[in-house]
C-alpha cells in the first residue's frame, strides 16, 4: 500500500437506493475524475445527481452480483452516461431472469440491456487502482472490489457487519461463501473499511473478531 500522504483522498459516496435499499457506491479517481458506479439498484436520478455534483465522468457500471436490488437502475445509468455495464458471466442467468425476480419480490419490472463486459478475478477496474475479486457463494458470480491504496473493500452481499450473505436464493452456496470470506476477504488488511451490500459499514478486523459465521469451527 502506498503512503497515504503521497496521494489525494479518494472520492467516494455510498448511499442506499431502490426498493430494497441496496448500498450504491460511486468511486471517483481524485486525479483523473474517472468514476465507476457499483450496484445501481434504483433511484437513477439520485445517483446521477450525485455524480454530477462531484464532477465525475462515469466509465463503467459494475455489479457485485445480479440480484434485482443491485441492478434495477443499470439501464438508466448506462443511457445517461454511455458507460459499460459489467458483470461476472456466472450471474448472467440472474440478469436474464430479472423479470422473474421482480415478480417474486413484488417489485416493478424495469428492463435492462445485456452487459457489455465480463468481470473476472483480478481484473483491473481502471479507476483508483481498484481490482475485482471473484467471491462466489451468495451467487455463483458474486464479486468484491478491492481498492488497496485506499484500504477499501466493496463486498456486496458476501459480507455484512457481523453477518454474511444469504445462500437460500438462486445459485447460493453456503460452503462457497464461507470459503470466499475466509480465504479471500479475511486476508486483507484488518483496518480495511468494508462497504456492505446493505446496512452499515464495518472493517475486516471487526469481522475477524466478532462475526459468528466466520468464526464457527
Amino acid at each position: 500500500m502506498s503512503n497515504p500522504a503521497d496521494r489525494p483522498e479518494l472520492i467516494r459516496k455510498t448511499f442506499p437506493v431502490g426498493p430494497l435499499q441496496c448500498n450504491c457506491t460511486i468511486i471517483g479517481d481524485p486525479v483523473s475524475k474517472r468514476a465507476i458506479i457499483v450496484d445501481p439498484g434504483g433511484d437513477a436520478k439520485k445517483i446521477m445527481a450525485t455524480v454530477d455534483s462531484l464532477g465525475l465522468k462515469v466509465v463503467s457500471i459494475i455489479h457485485t452480483h445480479a440480484h434485482l436490488d443491485h441492478i434495477l437502475a443499470a439501464g438508466e445509468i448506462k443511457e445517461a452516461t454511455g458507460a459499460s455495464l459489467c458483470l461476472h458471466k456466472q450471474d448472467m442467468f440472474l440478469w436474464e431472469g430479472l423479470e422473474t425476480q421482480c415478480k417474486v419480490f413484488g417489485v416493478p419490472y424495469q428492463a435492462i440491456p445485456d452487459p457489455d463486459e465480463w468481470l473476472v478475478d483480478d481484473l483491473d477496474l481502471d479507476c483508483a487502482g481498484g481490482v475485482a475479486m471473484h467471491t462466489p457463494g451468495h451467487t455463483p458470480g458474486s464479486m468484491s472490489f478491492w481498492f488497496e491504496d485506499y484500504n477499501l473493500l466493496i463486498a456486496g452481499d458476501t459480507l455484512f457487519k457481523h453477518s454474511i450473505g444469504r445462500t437460500d436464493l438462486w445459485g447460493g452456496d453456503p460452503d462457497a461463501i464461507l470459503k470466499s470470506i475466509r480465504h479471500r476477504l479475511m486476508t486483507l488488511d484488518e483496518d480495511a473499511t468494508v462497504v456492505t451490500g446493505h446496512g452499515p459499514e464495518t472493517s475486516i478486523g471487526e469481522e475477524r473478531r466478532l462475526n459468528p459465521f466466520i468464526n464457527q469451527r
